[in-house]
């Protein structure tokens, strides 16, 4: 089957070198930031040629991701590309038709220079779809359900993505519907992750999906009010658990961010939910936060970075008062609990949301993660 696929991969290697594509990228409203948004019409390529990143040879050792997301507006360079596996560039927006919209020019320019980097390194570089907010305004659910639910625009939006895949010679996509909410809204994702898969793995390329904790931070029961549908996860390669925002659970409260006994209870559900479904646990990867959350709601979130940047010390620990307010965070102790406890699980890696906030130099929380799966994987990252 290997060979299958690289005989299937050269063949597209040279049908796309053969051939010329052309197009526009057009703009739309301005946002909020004040950029525009990008509509994708075949967007032109980028000048990288696609001989230069060799789809991967299987491996009989154990393998771990670390995957790391990033947002659009981020600059790429600040990015530790040597440890991670995996940088998932967020957000491409899906229009009700099936479309896509990208953050004005800064976005697909910081795209292509992420290409660029990831490569040297060997980092695999995965596109977002979705996420909680749409740039037209308001959560993404309503324009991202109207896509799936349709067959033509489903099919419009899985063309259109696996186009810009190919055209800006990514490694595949990751899907962020936010949150499914009914048993139609799970069997549609469900659908749209089969079709994805359909054309995205015959390529060589990968599909991830990111999914809700399903655990309430409080009473540590389930919440019913996401649904996904077992067989999504057939046609994923990993399933990026969002395990942190629990602050909200049962009135808000900014110590249930991501404590590690919430963790432990999204942990168990996820690895019970996988073996109930016959379905490898290899693919789940728990996530973690880079950020910290104020006990008054009224006040933003502060980075992992600016923690550190106020004290070095302060990655010893998993609170911090600064500037009148105490903050809730993972600190370096915390993160490698959580690297243990899912590779304990059985666990394919770990994900960050976001790359951009770490601490760069002897605190980074990419470094303690990474170091922690490198025990237990020589195949970690550069498969």
């Amino acid at each position: 089957m290997r060979k299958n696929k690289i005989l299937l991969a050269l063949v597209i290697l040279l049908t796309f070198t053969g051939g010329i594509f052309t197009g526009v990228l057009y703009s739309k409203n301005n946002t909020e930031q004040g950029a525009k948004p990008l509509k994708i019409e075949n967007a032109s390529k980028s000048k990288k040629s696609l001989d230069e990143k060799a789809i991967p040879e299987e491996s009989s050792e154990e393998s771990k991701v670390l995957l790391g997301y990033v947002q659009d507006f981020r600059d790429p360079n600040v990015v530790d590309y040597s440890k991670l596996t995996h940088v998932i560039f967020s957000f491409a927006h899906p229009t009700p038709d099936g479309g896509i919209l990208l953050n004005g020019d800064t976005a697909i320019n910081n795209l292509r220079a992420m290409v660029k980097e990831a490569e040297k390194h060997n980092t695999k570089v995965i596109l977002a779809v979705g996420g909680w907010f749409h740039i037209n305004g308001g959560e993404s659910y309503e324009p991202f359900k109207a896509a799936i639910s349709n067959p033509d625009s489903r099919t419009k939006l899985v063309s259109e993505l696996t186009s810009l895949v190919d055209r800006e010679h990514l490694d595949g996509i990751d899907i962020d519907f936010e949150h499914p909410r009914s048993k139609a809204d799970a069997a549609n994702l469900a659908a749209f992750a089969k079709e994805l898969s359909d054309q995205l793995h015959p390529k060589g390329k990968e599909l991830s999906i990111a999914v809700y904790a399903k655990i309430h931070a409080v009473t540590g029961t389930e919440m019913g009010f996401v649904v996904y549908e077992p067989s999504t996860f057939e046609h994923v390669d990993h399933v990026n658990i969002m395990a942190y925002d629990g602050q909200w659970d049962g009135g808000y409260n900014g110590a249930n961010l991501s404590p590690y006994p919430f963790t432990e209870k999204i942990v168990n559900y996820w690895a019970n939910t996988f073996d109930q479904n016959k379905l490898p646990k290899e693919k789940l990867v728990l996530g973690v936060p880079f950020y910290a959350q104020p006990e008054d709601p009224a006040i933003k979130q502060v980075s992992y970075s600016a923690i550190i940047n106020s004290n070095p010390a302060n990655a010893a620990n998993d609170t911090v008062s600064m500037n009148g307010t105490t903050y809730h965070y993972n600190g370096a102790e915390t993160m490698r609990k959580k690297t243990n406890l899912a590779l304990d699980h059985g666990f394919g890696g770990m994900m960050l949301w976001e790359a951009g906030h770490d601490s760069m130099g002897d605190h980074s929380l990419t470094s303690v993660i990474f170091n922690e799966l490198s025990k237990t994987s020589d195949n970690l990252v550069k498969k």
